[in-house]
């Protein structure tokens, strides 16, 4: 009995060191990739990404993701679908966090369409969509007043808009156009009310914008589900309030 429970301390061991050798791998290339982007202390301001750069490492970049006050600063790419960079880095090795990639029906670099999905692991060790499905968590929601992806083409400042629960089978989730802005309304609706987070204003932004930005992550409260955090420009916010006559020009 001796012998066994040592056997099994030393297999529980190997397998701790293992895993936080994957962890350390994940975030040498984190490291890396974080190295061609710039970032403000001012967090109204975008990063500054290195195209070039990063277009030399892969080519299937589309846009950075940064959330300021959180860890979540990544590239994000586009593959073939949606198994590609699970647990793929950007230069083809296995790692346990893949990298922050756009749904591969979506148009890219990302904000073309209705919705707009980017998926990330949520890892133990706080890295890449960790911060994300903690938005739930005290007043993380409330607290997040931007969240910045910028393509090469364009800087998308957008705001939270809600967060709601769901599961690797709900198909309802990957919709990204719709047959008009009342359909694209109805569904934002829909959502809103199976969300356990919201906007204050959810009611006023919602039923005029024309596009979110849904990161996705996995959480463990029931299982194996997932955390759909879902932001809008703030532009089209804006715009909304405007019209609504909570704000001036």
């Amino acid at each position: 009995l001796i012998a066994v429970g040592l056997a099994l301390l030393l297999v529980a061991g190997g397998i701790w060191l293992y895993s936080q050798y994957r962890y350390a791998q994940q975030n040498e290339v984190n490291q890396q990739l974080a190295s061609y982007v710039t970032l403000s202390d001012d967090p109204s301001q975008a990063p500054k990404v290195d195209w070039a750069g990063l277009k030399a490492i892969n080519a299937d970049i589309v846009g950075w993701l940064q959330i300021p006050g959180t860890q979540v600063n990544y590239p994000v790419y586009q593959g073939r679908d949606n198994d590609q960079y699970l647990r793929t880095t950007a230069e083809g090795e296995y790692s346990i966090g893949g990298q922050l990639f756009l749904d591969y029906q979506n148009t890219p670099p990302g904000l073309q369409d209705a919705q707009s999905i980017i998926y990330g692991h949520h890892l133990a060790n706080g890295t890449m969509f960790k911060d994300v499905a903690d938005m739930d968590v005290d007043d993380n929601f409330e607290r997040c007043k931007t969240v910045w992806y910028v393509t090469e083409q364009t800087n998308y400042e957008l705001e939270p808009l809600m967060l709601y629960y769901t599961d690797a089978n709900d198909t309802n989730v990957r919709r990204f156009t719709f047959s008009g802005d009342d359909a694209f309304h109805s569904y934002l609706k829909d959502l809103k009310n199976k969300s356990k987070k919201t906007a204050g204003d959810i009611d006023v932004t919602m039923d005029r914008v024309s596009h979110v930005l849904s990161l996705i992550t996995c959480n463990y409260y029931d299982g194996y589900g997932r955390t759909v955090f879902m932001c809008v420009p703030k532009a089209e916010a804006n715009a909304a309030r405007i019209a609504a006559g909570q704000v001036t020009k």
